[in-house]
């Protein structure tokens, strides 16, 4: 049942997995602070955006194109693509942790890859919840923090270029993608989205080369079938 609760031991497991997810995701948020600042935003826009947008790799896209010199356009529709995969956690999730009214709304600011991970695959909706509380608002404060710190020392320390930050956004995507390139399947898709961005990058704005990218992505979900052994496995029922 929902609202059944939790023996000690099994809560206290679970928001000590949580909060260890959440301190090390929380943490990189230094680097996108530094990176944003670099790309020209300031300090109060560096932090406005991890208030108010909260996904990472959104966040990174965004300053990434505007750090390549693209349009700000560009910049917005290749964060809001990635984001779109928020909206698929949240429709996976809504039956699973059962919020109604305005607890579910503040849930999906906080409805991100780490917390639908630390809730998916739990047994009820009781634990579901605790993992996603504990990693959602872990990850919200200290990325917050974070982020200011690392846009702060941005502004202190001059260009992070100089330091290796600028690298920070290309590790950042790889970080999402590489678990996913345990399947044959999506080592192709990878490979064949890669030649097409790094195809266009000659004659195309910077930021439409992840766009092409990710639609050689969505075609190859439409055209193909099957389950990808990478994804959630299905919460219990």
């Amino acid at each position: 049942m929902p609202d059944e609760p939790l023996p000690r031991t099994e809560r206290a497991a679970i928001v000590r997995d949580s909060l260890g997810v959440g301190v090390a995701t929380g943490a990189y948020g230094v680097s996108f602070g530094a990176v944003s600042v670099a790309a020209g935003l300031s300090v109060t826009q560096t932090c406005a955006l991890s208030l108010v947008m909260f996904t990472g790799a959104s966040q990174f896209a965004l300053v990434g194109v505007l750090a390549a010199g693209g349009a700000p356009l560009s910049g917005a529709l290749t964060a809001l693509l990635l984001g779109t995969r928020n909206t698929l956690y949240g429709l996976r999730l809504a039956p699973l942790l059962a919020w109604r009214g305005g607890r579910r709304l503040l849930a999906a600011h906080v409805l991100i890859d780490e917390s639908t991970a630390m809730s998916v695959t739990r047994p009820n909706t009781a634990a579901a919840r605790v993992g996603f509380l504990t990693t959602g608002i872990s990850i919200f404060v200290l990325w917050n923090l974070a982020t200011l710190i690392g846009a702060v020392a941005g502004t202190t320390l001059g260009d992070p270029r100089h330091l290796g930050l600028d690298a920070a956004v290309g590790a950042a995507f790889l970080a999402l993608l590489w678990p996913r390139l345990t399947d044959l399947r999506n080592r192709l898709v990878a490979l064949a989205a890669a030649a097409v961005a790094l195809g266009i990058v000659p004659v195309s704005p910077a930021g439409v080369p992840v766009l092409a990218a990710a639609g050689v992505a969505i075609l190859a979900g439409v055209l193909t079938r099957g389950v990808d052994p990478t994804e959630f496995p299905e919460a219990p029922r």
